[in-house]
């Protein structure tokens, strides 16, 4: 912590003392939000959303966004392994076992989560992007569920280059290779992108590979209309080392769970994400932009217990209308739209036969269940924005949500049948937010607003395999307060904003076997937290760029009123929320080329389950980068970079699973080690 403090302090004083120093500053860039209903400047956003750039995007070796959105203040990304990852966002999110729930996302306006509330971002290719945001807490009223929030993704729309190429090698056997084509004029853009990712990971049994292809295209059609196409196909295998208990984490953190490395556990699947665009402006005041999208999914997952085999098939359209207009004399924006999305699941289970056939890894066996889903979300949602005077910006809306189950359990018994139908009645979130310009370059702003996450498929069914109908959706009131602002000339750019967000029919999942989890609306939660962001951007010289940033999060997240099985929890810390985090660091660039970064990041120990009895240490990672840009002849351009993670070679846990249950008399596994010191190199051409 005293590390923290020092580092905190001295690009703070970096910053003040910059001004007499250096006489020349370089301003912090505009930036535009695009995912919030009315694309504006971020000052004039009355809520916290955090936009991140195609730099940031290359300031790791490129295999996943952990690092990047663990520089978002309020956002926490857990990697367990490439394939296992859970992102929280202030604290929503952190009680879920394997995966990402209570938060929505998006590529380009596409929805990548799922009907039934889960979201996986690991497998979007980072070299893909252009930028993204997000939008913390339910602080949009136009997304519908997502307690947590909201992540957008950007791709590359227009390509810098014609053909950009490179490779890039690291510890633990990773190779990564893209090629990217593109082509452009001013009515019409494709770009073209190939990714091979493959490394043995750090831990046994946790080898990784994926191929993805993403094609991107834009067309104008006329003044008024345009169209664009994105496709993004997948392919991975990944295999599972799974959790250790605390003595293995200690002394051996790279191996791999007994269980899992004999069954050879890992998951394999083909995913494929497509919408096309439409963009239309029918006058001067009225414009709308409508998409039309599919997923799919087709998985097959060995795990010790059984072995899953489903696919997922998703078809919806999302709609939105932008009408400006005068309110009572004033400039006014009415935004209003929907979005619908139906999906088709089919899951089964077969036994795991693996002990019988030691040394084989997992042989399929006999069929254990097979159930269809259908899963129906839809969402409307309507918001004005006004602008009172030069000074004030007030906006309102309200979504509405109407969510639906529908299950039919094909090896229906006697004693188990899990078909049924269930919805849930149309639930209304509001929100209303205020902006007030103290001047042109500082602002502060208030909402509040409403949100809630709807119960999962598999969380909805009682032991005996029944809907269980009692069951409400967990919701949350979201109050926040905020300032933002530019100092020194432009050169350094702050924002700070204070939260509290009460949840209520607490939703918890309940292990009662080692593949299976209930449901139940346990009781409330209160997340309260402060988050700031310092970020400076001083010229040293004529050919010097120093840009320090500090990041932080302080928060105290804890059960109000929580009976769990008879045991009272209340008052006790949120399970899988770190206590604090903290991300500092600087970038240096040359006019020639030439930049050096540096990032610390701090993260506060971590209760392990709902008692408070066990916790996961704190830990602190140092990571650095240097890259180098030229262009030998000026017909072609060489980039090169190189980087160490982990640099002080903690041992520290990069995932938990929360209340982790020890089974056969065996200690529970709560740990996801992270990796050991790693390092990396790659070399990037284009023309």
């Amino acid at each position: 912590m005293r590390i923290s403090v020092f580092l905190c302090l001295a690009l703070l004083c970096s910053g003040v003392s910059a001004q007499n120093a250096i006489i020349d500053t370089a301003s912090i860039p505009v930036v535009v939000v695009r995912s919030t209903p009315v694309r504006d400047t971020l000052k004039n956003i009355a809520a916290s959303v955090a936009v991140q750039k195609l730099d940031l995007l290359s300031q790791n070796d490129g295999t996943i966004l952990t690092s990047v959105l663990n520089r978002t203040p309020g956002v926490y990304m857990q990697q367990g392994a490439l394939n296992t990852n859970r992102i929280s966002i202030r604290g929503i999110g952190t009680r879920t076992q394997y995966s990402t729930n209570r938060i929505k996302a998006y590529i380009d306006g596409i929805p990548i989560s799922t009907a039934a509330g889960s979201t996986v971002l690991e497998d979007i290719d980072v070299e893909t992007l252009e930028s993204f945001e997000i939008i913390k807490g339910p602080a949009s009223s136009i997304y519908g569920t997502g307690l947590g929030g909201v992540i957008n993704l950007y791709t590359r729309q227009r390509p810098r280059e014609n053909i950009k190429a490179g490779a890039t090698f690291g510890s633990f056997g990773l190779e990564k290779y893209s090629v990217n084509a593109g082509l452009g004029n001013e009515e019409s853009s494709a770009l073209l992108s190939f990714n091979h990712l493959e490394s043995d990971g750090f831990r046994e049994n946790a080898g990784y590979e994926r191929q993805s292809l993403t094609l991107n295209g834009k067309h104008q059609l006329n003044t008024r209309t345009s169209i664009s196409l994105l496709t993004i196909l997948t392919r991975v295998k990944g295999f599972i080392p799974s959790s250790l208990n605390r003595t293995d984490f200690l002394e051996s953190p790279e191996i791999a769970d007994p269980n899992w490395e004999a069954a050879e556990g890992y998951e394999s699947y083909d995913r494929l994400i497509a919408g096309l665009s439409i963009n239309h402006r029918f006058s001067a005041k009225l414009k709308n932009a409508t998409t039309f999208f599919t997923q799919l999914r087709d998985g097959y997952e060995p795990r010790p217990f059984n072995i899953l085999v489903e696919k997922r098939v998703g078809t919806g359209a999302r709609t939105q209308f932008n009408l400006t207009h005068a309110f009572i004399g004033r400039h006014a924006e009415l935004v209003f739209g929907a979005e619908g999305l139906m999906e088709n699941y089919r899951g089964r289970t077969f036994e795991n036969r693996f002990r019988e056939f030691p040394g084989e890894g997992s042989v399929e066996g006999e069929k254990l269940s097979e159930n269809r889903q259908i899963r129906q979300n839809f969402n409307g949602f309507i918001q004005e924005r006004i602008i009172l005077s030069e000074r004030w910006i007030l906006d309102a809306g309200v979504n509405f949500n109407s969510t639906a189950y529908t299950l039919n359990d094909e090896m229906a018994s006697d004693s188990i049948d899990q078909s049924g139908n269930y919805q849930y009645g149309l639930i209304s979130s509001p929100r209303i937010g205020a902006l007030y310009k103290l001047t042109p370059e500082k602002v502060l702003y208030a909402n509040m607003s409403h949100g809630f996450s709807t119960p999962g498929v598999e969380e909805t069914l009682t032991p005996s395999g029944e809907i269980n109908t009692d069951l409400e959706p967990e919701t949350g009131i979201n109050y926040e307060i905020g300032l933002k602002a530019n100092w020194l000339n432009g050169a350094l750019y702050t924002e700070i904003a204070l939260y509290t967000i009460q949840i209520e029919n607490l939703l918890v999942a309940r292990r009662i076997a080692e593949d299976q989890y209930i449901g139940i609306n346990a009781g409330e939660t209160s997340h309260t937290g402060a988050e700031i962001l310092l970020a400076g951007r001083l010229k040293i010289g004529p050919n010097w760029l120093f840009q320090p940033y500090a990041n932080g999060s302080f928060h105290r997240y804890r059960f109000v009123e929580f009976i769990d099985d008879g045991e009272n929890h209340s008052g006790n810390d949120l399970t899988g929320a770190p206590t604090h985090q903290m991300n500092l660091g600087f970038e240096i660039s040359s006019i020639s080329g030439l930049r050096f970064r540096a990032n610390f990041l701090q993260v506060g120990e971590i209760p392990l389950n709902d008692a408070n009895s066990e916790f996961a240490k704190g830990y602190a990672l140092v990571n650095l980068q240097a890259t180098y840009d030229f262009q030998p002849r000026g017909k072609f351009r060489i980039s090169l970079k190189a980087g160490i993670n982990n640099l002080l070679d903690e041992n520290y846990a990069a995932s938990v699973l929360p209340n982790a249950v020890g089974f056969g008399g065996n200690a529970p596994r709560y740990f996801y080690p992270g990796d050991s010191r790693n390092g990396y190199v790659g070399i990037f051409v284009a023309l």
